[in-house]
């Protein structure tokens, strides 16, 4: 069996991610383990001419602090660390996770296929292939009991 000490869950703050956050808080509560909250906000692109400027750091980082601070454990025994760095999103989180020694990444995908995901990339895919340990990666809902399973928007999901 998997030896779960130290969960990631990387957040852009999307509805997938928000679906990821749930499973992660529940592993974290099973396996009694730590749970690290990481957002990584991209490196500002500078445009010149008739370009674009870009936000102040600042601005940006407390934007960044008070999304990750509302997202909160569902139970009072679940205690998350919360972490903000800038760089390249999936060099990033694969830093993150060998600084904390991860046991686990949780992060949500958008499952991006054909010229989407070409054209997009995917920081879970880069993340999958190049983490020193598993990877989960969730794109709907996970249901919690077997009436949650007949919800509608859980039957969605699962079918779609």
């Amino acid at each position: 069996m998997l030896a779960i000490h130290t969960i990631l869950h990387p957040t852009d703050f999307s509805e997938r991610s928000r679906h990821a956050f749930g499973l992660a808080c529940a592993l974290t509560r099973d396996y009694g383990a730590r749970l690290v909250l990481l957002h990584v906000n991209p490196t500002p692109i500078v445009g010149f001419g008739e370009g674009v400027i870009p936000p102040e750091p600042d601005e940006v980082e407390a934007e960044s602090r008070e999304r990750l601070d509302r997202l909160q454990p569902p139970a009072a025994n679940i205690r998350a660390e919360r972490r903000i760095i800038e760089g390249d999103p999936a060099e990033r989180i694969l830093q993150v996770a060998r600084e904390i020694d991860a046991s686990l990444i949780v992060m949500g995908t958008h499952g991006r296929t054909g010229l989407g995901r070409l054209l997009m990339g995917s920081v879970a895919e880069q993340v999958s292939r190049r983490a020193d340990c598993p990877v989960m990666t969730v794109k709907s809902p996970i249901a919690s009991t077997v009436e949650d399973l007949k919800q509608p928007e859980v039957l969605e999901a699962v079918a779609g």
